[in-house]
């Protein structure tokens, strides 16, 4: 069936957004790289990644972060993700009519502080006021524009024993943000947002030429990032359950919220694909890091299977991953 109206689900970063994007924005927009940064190697402007993003999360303060460092992190990901130096943001404001201007001081506060802790100058932007009603306090649009390094992302490399690293704990930022919503009062949640790019850069300088791919992941979780990895190489993954890092914290609320940890949003946490032979010493190198000093090595690389993502169980048992369906949780980011 045709899609005729926008739903919450069509913003969850799973099988919805995909249909929207292949069956109504694409056809329009013609080619269009499905990677979170755009690679500029024009001859007129070789050298360069671009990137923009929104952020529309509610509700604007949060455990561990607010809207405005979560804007600037979200961007340099972004452009971390591809290799990318973050050089420069843009910052596009679209504020609601009875917004409190000690609010805004106070989201502003936060996305310089950020910008500065991240080495990123913002250096133009935008601002817009909508009636009262018409829109949710703040909401802000990003731009970020870095200098490309050597490294490329290469899905198509990828080969049946390749391993899969996670940085560290998931699902920290999504169940935040939903406790944070609903005043569930589950304690001991915290965003994980954090710029990645000072370990990044790091990293690829070091190993860069056995990695073989990078990415967040934000909306739909781990579980969509190993489904886009899937979908670009024409492989297959199988993860082990009990290497997947979840706080104690964090998984209590997704067993008594009924929530799969494997797809809820992170926002400081990356995962790489790397050759086998480098794959312990890429985990060693990035446990030297405070940002990723939980990172861990969770699956590998198979030949192409009727299921792109396998689990293996704590119990031994073998389970299939499905892409996300739906939207469980909106506006975490």
């Amino acid at each position: 069936m045709a899609i005729e109206k926008i739903l919450l689900e069509h913003g969850s970063g799973g099988q919805a957004t995909s249909r929207l994007l292949e069956e109504v924005i694409l056809p329009v927009l013609g080619e269009v790289p499905l990677l979170d940064s755009a690679l500029l190697e024009t001859q007129s402007l070789k050298g360069l990644a671009f990137t923009t993003d929104s952020f529309v999360v509610d509700p604007i303060f949060f455990p561990g972060g607010d809207i405005g460092s979560l804007a600037v992190h979200g961007t340099v990901n972004d452009l971390a993700m591809v290799g990318a130096t973050p050089l420069f943001l843009s910052v596009a404001l679209i504020l609601e009519e009875g917004l409190e201007v000690a609010t805004l001081r106070k989201v502003l506060s936060s996305l310089a502080q950020a910008a500065r802790e991240a080495g990123v100058r913002v250096i133009c932007g935008d601002t817009k006021v909508v009636p009262r009603g018409k829109g949710d306090k703040v909401f802000i649009n990003t731009t970020g524009l870095g200098r490309l390094n050597a490294w490329r992302p290469a899905p198509k490399s990828l080969n049946p024993g390749d391993k899969v690293i996670v940085s560290g704990p998931i699902a920290d930022h999504g169940l935040t943000i939903l406790a944070a919503r609903e005043g569930l009062g589950l304690e001991g949640l915290k965003s994980d947002s954090q710029a990645l790019h000072r370990v990044v850069l790091p990293l690829l300088e070091e190993y860069g030429s056995r990695i073989k791919l990078l990415r967040d992941p934000t909306r739909g979780g781990l579980a969509s990032v190993l489904h886009e990895f899937a979908a670009e190489s024409g492989r297959s993954f199988r993860l082990e359950e009990e290497k997947i890092p979840v706080r104690p914290e964090v998984r209590a609320g997704c067993e008594i919220l009924g929530l799969d940890p494997l797809y809820l949003a992170c926002e400081g946490r990356f995962v790489a694909v790397c050759a086998p032979e480098a794959a312990e010493e890429i985990l060693a190198f990035l446990k030297g890091f405070e940002a990723t000093a939980a990172a861990s090595l969770i699956g590998e690389v198979v030949s192409a299977d009727d299921f792109p993502v396998l689990l293996e169980t704590r119990v031994g048992g073998l389970r299939p991953v499905p892409p996300l369906s739906g939207e469980p949780l909106p506006r975490i980011c």
